[in-house]
């Protein structure tokens, strides 16, 4: 799970980002608005923890921005400023929750996760579709350009990984972590081996190629030439 703190605060936003990677998820942090706003609206994250009072621009407009481009990532607002008022703009911004400084960080750690579940709840797809690339959940069913293929079942939950994050390059650790419930170690090659698997059979027949190779970083899942088009 990639979270994203937009914090000004030094030691605050390096607590956050601390004891967050030590709860397991990926953490990127950045100190002022501008920064948050950009990651926001470029990259793909699972939550935004997000402070109000920033140096350039406020984490109102932040939210109301994300909003506005239909980004349905759950927010949440940490914040000194903690009148009624301000809590209940927040929420109707369109923040998810509203957490006031100081705060313990293990209530911050319970409402991360009640807000990614309830993100994942709320919009996860049944059907995903990359190209001509189909992969329906609740049947189990994958079909490229009408064809139905047969896959395993870790082919089919590493298939739904990459294109649940499609365009994200997945290193092999989260990998390794997501579908075999394991620490990746280098000296293994089960990762590289299942993606040629995958690969043989949702790419090598088929135009064009999905599953890319990110040399010393991972793999992503991806129709390029839409990109360049």
């Amino acid at each position: 799970m990639r979270l994203l703190i937009v914090e000004d605060e030094i030691k605050t936003g390096d607590y956050l980002k601390q004891g967050l990677t030590e709860a397991g998820f990926q953490v990127s942090l950045v100190r002022n608005g501008l920064d948050g706003h950009h990651l926001a609206m470029t990259e793909v994250f699972d939550l935004i923890v997000l402070d109000v009072m920033l140096p350039d621009v406020n984490g109102w407009r932040i939210v109301q921005s994300i909003r506005e481009s239909n980004n349905l990532t759950p927010v949440l607002f940490l914040s000194a400023r903690d009148s009624v008022d301000d809590r209940v703009k927040g929420l109707e911004l369109g923040a998810d929750d509203y957490l006031i400084k100081p705060f313990a960080f293990s209530e911050v750690l319970a409402r991360v996760r009640s807000l990614i579940r309830r993100g994942q709840t709320i919009t996860t797809p049944d059907l995903l579709q990359v190209a001509d690339l189909q992969l329906d959940v609740p049947k189990r069913r994958v079909m490229r350009s009408g064809v139905k293929i047969a896959l395993s079942n870790k082919e089919f939950s590493l298939l739904e990984l990459l294109m649940r994050r499609s365009g994200e390059v997945l290193p092999r650790s989260l990998i390794a972590s997501q579908i075999w419930d394991m620490n990746f170690d280098s000296d293994t090659n089960v990762i590289d081996v299942a993606i040629r698997r995958l690969r043989a059979k949702v790419d090598d027949d088929f135009m064009p190629k999905l599953i890319h190779t990110v040399r010393g970083m991972g793999y992503k899942l991806e129709n390029e030439q839409a990109d360049e088009a």
